[in-house]
């Protein structure tokens, strides 16, 4: 499958590997086509890795991964263009974290709306899905990495499709299905992005981000 990835940090970088393992053919998008870190990540990763703006990527992937940073996912995605993502499923990790103030950072969308709900309202026609926005990105490619895979992963969306799809993407990259828990529509995206404070508090507790939510019912 021919898959975007918005995004050269760490996470985009991840993601894209993963896939890209998995036999995708992955383009990485950015702001810049000769952007250097999206040159080295095609120098690493084979024939069926490729870069390009976030237009190009939008427009080559049938499925793509938001990996920017919260505060500039929305221009992000404006660049990448609504033609460019329409009918197409976006599997959004961002938060909308605010480091300007320093440590912790603060949720500059909270309450009652989410940043998941910002991306559906600016781009109605693309099937939104908000997921693996509560971990560490290792763990998001490799679940097994702690307690044998047997942690929580949430989904956020209006389509039932679009979201049964993301799941089974997610068990490619080794979610038990069960592991894999259905909050609603997008709306619930707030429940998840508001986790992210007490993720930022426990990393500093534990001084390092090998751990994960579990639900225990």
């Amino acid at each position: 499958m021919n898959i975007a990835v918005l995004g050269t940090g760490m996470v985009g970088d991840m993601i894209a590997s993963k896939l890209i393992s998995l036999g995708h053919s992955v383009m990485m998008g950015s702001r810049t086509v000769n952007n250097e870190k999206a040159l080295a990540w095609c120098g690493k990763s084979g024939a069926n890795a490729s870069q390009g703006t976030f237009a190009e990527a939008a427009q080559f992937g049938l499925v793509i991964f938001n990996c920017t940073k919260g505060m500039n996912t929305i221009d992000a995605l404006r660049l990448a263009g609504s033609d460019n993502l329409k009918n197409k499923i976006l599997i959004d990790i961002s938060n909308p974290l605010d480091f300007s103030k320093g440590m912790p950072p603060t949720l500059s969308i909270v309450n009652d709306n989410s940043l998941g709900e910002e991306i559906q309202k600016l781009f109605p026609e693309t099937k939104v899905v908000k997921t693996l926005n509560t971990l560490n990105c290792q763990l998001m490619v490799n679940p097994k990495l702690l307690n044998d895979g047997d942690h929580t992963i949430f989904m956020s969306g209006n389509s039932s499709e679009a979201k049964t799809d993301v799941s089974l993407l997610l068990q490619s990259f080794g979610w038990k299905a069960e592991n894999i828990i259905d909050l609603g529509d997008i709306t619930t995206a707030r429940g998840t992005e508001q986790l992210l404070p007490v993720w930022i508090r426990l990393y500093g507790t534990f001084g390092n981000a090998m751990f994960q939510f579990k639900i225990v019912k």
